[in-house]
């Protein structure tokens, strides 16, 4: 239970501080505990931070997980996937302060575990990928740089583009995606 309430506050003040702006004073306070108390958990904010980004994503593969449909082919279910992964990227206020503050800070912990995250999703399509491979509806390639390639090409239409475009609706990411990315690694 205390645990939890020393997770929930460091959430907190690390989406209204950022990480260097973040004390476990502040955490101590948001959870209503004593600064003693948070260190029977946790050594120091950056394990408390670790943590979090642990439980972000368990949450992300779940979304990952629950957006695919067995009936629908492959490249759908990887547009499906990128397009839950993102979202909740998107939408989740922490990733949202931890880029910011990465882009404008450079902060070597937060480039780091923004880094994890990555990796993590990297891996997770680089896992579908080689199971199309294995199944003879992929051709022969590197999953891992084309796992790389796809979340990398996805996050610039999804961010980088509208900074000055018009957003793409799902419908129009999903043709992108097949025209670059899946065109090329069908069999």
């Amino acid at each position: 239970m205390r645990k939890e309430s020393i997770l929930e506050g460091a959430y907190e003040s690390f989406v209204n501080f950022g990480y260097k702006g973040t004390t476990m004073d502040k955490v101590a306070k948001l959870a209503n505990v004593g600064k003693g108390t948070i260190y029977n958990f946790f050594d120091t904010k950056e394990e408390l931070l670790e943590e979090i980004v642990r439980n972000h994503l368990k949450e992300l593969k779940e979304v990952a997980e629950n957006v695919e449909d067995k009936n629908l082919s492959l490249e759908e279910n990887l547009e499906r996937i990128l397009y839950g992964i993102f979202k909740f990227k998107k939408e989740n206020q922490l990733i949202i302060k931890l880029v910011q503050e990465e882009k404008t800070l450079a902060t070597k912990e937060v480039k780091e575990l923004l880094f994890k995250i990555d990796e993590e999703i990297i891996g997770y399509i680089k896992t579908r990928i080689q199971e199309g491979i294995d199944m003879g509806i992929l051709r022969e390639c590197n999953s891992e740089v084309t796992a790389f390639v796809i979340m990398k090409m996805y996050v610039a239409l999804i961010t980088d583009w509208e900074v000055k475009n018009k957003s793409f609706t799902r419908e129009e990411l999903l043709e992108l995606f097949n025209l670059y990315i899946l065109t090329g690694i069908k069999k």
